[in-house]
């Protein structure tokens, strides 16, 4: 088998090929292609003791990879993942390109990976803060019936990329630098993630509302956000508030919880053991705890969920998608 890695010299490009040696998915006798801008071609990098030299976009579509995990931005995506489709490689892009597109299916593999069919030759992958959130809420939407959800983030610097961890370097060594942000991250949390819409909401905010509809298949369960970027590298952290049409125990919840793919509980207040970004970088699993009633509303549930967005906000789901593709035939 043919497989790209599109973006491949970008940071999540990087933690992709960590993941794809991990979980061992680029076999003795497959080819894997490294793909990247023109300003990167040539360069050589390495995999699992191998050089690669980085081939631009027009090459790999040449080329006529069974898959290409696209990790290069909504722009490259939109122009070049349906050239790369046109060839009969399946595509499954980290981008916000498709993600809302009626006519391709937005994957979570624990939760809705049985949607996907051969002619699925674009695949979107959700946004990193979506993710991590729907993962905790599919298991208890089924059992306890979702109405509404708050859900306030705490987001790493390294969901803005290189640029956004050189400034908070900088600024932790007193140096004048270049500015991912309108301000400084150092000591302080922005609220803004992405850029401003029209009804005030940033478009992160947005994408927690929209994508955790398509998810969960359910445009009937309410989701309001309120995105924060603070100067942290490790992973996403989420406070999330969830109304159920249907009363709940808590034991219950957390036993669901500990039974749900790709969810570790992390819920044990005397031993003050509780989700941080510190211990869920560099792990592929979505970490939940601080469970509790809400006891100023009925049917309602406090939760923290926090997860490495490089990994299970992004590479990582990306290429459980391509496994799930590969171990079903589907390409």
């Amino acid at each position: 088998m043919k497989i790209a890695v599109v973006g491949a010299t970008g940071m999540v490009g990087e933690v992709m090929l960590q993941v794809l040696a991990e979980r061992n998915f680029v076999k003795a006798n497959d080819e894997l292609i490294l793909v990247a801008s023109e300003r990167s071609v040539g360069k050589e990098m390495e995999f699992q003791g191998k050089t690669y030299k980085v081939v631009g976009l027009a090459t790999a579509v040449e080329m006529k990879p069974e898959i290409a995990l696209f990790s290069a931005g909504g722009g490259t995506s939109l122009e070049w993942a349906p050239k790369f489709a046109e060839v009969g490689t399946t595509v499954v892009d980290n981008s916000s390109a498709w993600r809302m597109d009626p006519t391709k299916k937005l994957i979570v593999p624990e939760i809705n990976a049985d949607q996907l069919t051969k002619e699925d030759k674009i695949i979107a992958n959700p946004n990193c803060s979506t993710i991590q959130m729907v993962l905790a809420l599919a298991p208890l939407h089924k059992k306890y019936n979702i109405k509404r959800v708050i859900v306030s983030t705490y987001q790493s610097i390294t969901g803005t990329g290189v640029k956004a961890v050189k400034q908070l370097e900088n600024e932790y060594a007193g140096i004048d630098g270049e500015m991912a942000y309108k301000y400084q991250i150092h000591r302080n949390a922005i609220p803004q993630c992405d850029v401003f819409e029209d009804n005030g909401y940033t478009k992160e905010e947005m994408k927690l509302v929209k994508e955790t509809k398509k998810i969960l298949s359910d445009d009937s369960v309410k989701v309001t956000a309120t995105a924060v970027r603070v100067p942290i590298v490790g992973g996403h952290s989420e406070a999330v508030n969830v109304e159920f049409s249907n009363d709940f125990d808590i034991n219950e919840v957390r036993s669901i919880l500990e039974n749900t793919d790709g969810v570790v509980v992390q819920d044990n207040l005397k031993e003050f053991e509780y989700p941080m970004p510190l211990f869920a970088q560099g792990k592929n699993e979505v970490f939940v705890g601080r469970l509790r009633r809400d006891e100023s509303q009925a049917n309602t549930l406090n939760m923290w969920i926090v997860a490495d967005n490089l990994r299970k906000g992004a590479a990582t789901n990306t290429i459980q998608i391509a496994e799930y593709l590969v171990a079903n035939n589907l390409v």
